[in-house]
């Protein structure tokens, strides 16, 4: 029998994280077609007998946002049972080969997270790619009278639980990739400042507290780098530091720069700017250089790029009359639309998308299967929930 353990962290209220799943069934897979197309992609069609309540609901929602629908038995590709009676019980048939590839029992932990378990196994043994069901996102999330404040989450929203306490206008989460540690502005001092939380220890400091906006930071793969939006200089520019925020550079000089990301291997920073007052995306190497402008022909007024972890695509939001979340080739080229909504941010296996989309006055946070565009709302955390960055 499987046991899951979950370490507990002091930020304040704790935050529950959730051990990954362990290696796939050892039995090989026939059939599996190898998915490449945005947008387009037939979902892999699956059975789900033998669970309920909370369990079923969090299989059906974790496997429905990977590029799986739910089918009956007979006409399924891979036929998902078991129990949740205590425990979760888990059994995947693969029934055009006739062979049981995942068997599995989930103990040490909530139904909830055996579930969340069971959904990542799942996913690797059928995709061979790692699944996202136990990882965090942050986010922004604002009452509809009060200001503000940055909340950490499951990636469905459960387990919501808030970071900042400051009562103030706050903005743009950054994970640190592979720790529990954020940057994010906040006007607790007045002004549009960068901090660094620790959310083991609940310690944080003042990153950028320059005068003019500090905003949008971005952490580089191996954490030891920040790039930022700075005014400090005149016009909103792209700078970069240490992590720590010492040795800043200004790496661009145009006239209006917002939201940097970095490339996976560390050597670009891509991010929105304007051109012949026109918005465009480009990249600037991190150490220095010419800008290059990314061509998105056809998807006007790009912002809020983010580079896919597997380093192929930079989803983006397009705005002509309304915003529509995009992905192109991180060379350029005709973009793909998704769906409507902005803000996106890629899972870690660089499958899945959450974006910001707009409820009439307020906005709510979704996920997107960026092969089958299908598409859930997750847990709503307050009035309006956006800005979301999913930790990697």
């Amino acid at each position: 029998m499987k046991k899951y353990y979950s370490p507990l962290l002091n930020i304040g209220l704790t935050i529950l994280l959730f051990a990954a799943a362990g290696a796939p069934g050892q039995n090989e897979i026939t059939i599996r077609p190898e998915l490449t197309v945005l947008g387009s992609t037939k979902p892999i069609p699956v059975s789900l007998e033998g669970f309920s309540g909370d369990v079923a609901d969090v299989l059906k929602f974790d496997l429905y946002v990977q590029g799986f629908s739910f089918v009956t038995p007979d006409a399924a590709q891979y036929q998902i049972s078991g129990s949740s009676a205590g425990s979760v019980q888990g059994r995947v048939v693969d029934r055009f080969a006739k062979s049981t590839i995942l068997s599995r029992s989930y103990t040490g932990a909530a139904l909830r997270r055996q579930a969340h378990a069971f959904a990542d196994d799942i996913v690797q043994v059928i995709t061979r790619k790692n699944g996202i069901a136990q990882t965090k996102i942050a986010f922004k999330a604002q009452s509809s009278t009060g200001n503000g404040e940055i909340y950490v989450a499951d990636f469905d929203g459960y387990n919501p639980q808030s970071i900042t306490h400051d009562d103030t206008i706050v903005a743009a989460p950054a994970w640190v990739p592979g720790r529990l540690a954020i940057y994010y502005t906040s006007y607790k001092r007045g002004n549009p400042d960068i901090f660094y939380h620790n959310l083991s220890t609940g310690q944080r400091r003042v990153v950028a507290g320059y005068s003019g906006l500090n905003t949008s930071a971005a952490v580089s793969p191996d954490g030891s780098k920040v790039a930022m939006i700075l005014s400090k200089s005149g016009s909103p520019n792209v700078w970069v530091c240490n992590a720590d925020g010492m040795d800043l550079k200004r790496l661009t000089t145009s006239s209006e720069d917002s939201s940097p990301c970095w490339s996976p291997d560390g050597q670009w920073i891509c991010f929105a700017t304007k051109i012949a007052d026109r918005r465009v995306l480009a990249k600037v190497p991190a150490g220095g250089g010419a800008m290059q402008r990314i061509p998105t022909p056809g998807a006007p007024n790009p912002t809020e790029p983010d580079w896919s972890p597997d380093g192929k695509w930079i989803a983006f939001t397009s705005q002509t009359g309304e915003f529509d979340i995009c992905v192109v080739p991180t060379g350029g080229g005709d973009p793909t639309e998704l769906v409507a909504g902005e803000d996106p941010s890629w899972s870690p296996n660089s499958r899945t998308l959450i974006f910001t989309r707009r409820t009439g006055s307020r906005y709510m946070l979704s996920v997107l299967d960026v092969f089958t565009k299908q598409v859930k709302d997750i847990a709503r955390i307050s009035g309006s929930d956006s800005q979301p960055a999913w930790a990697r």
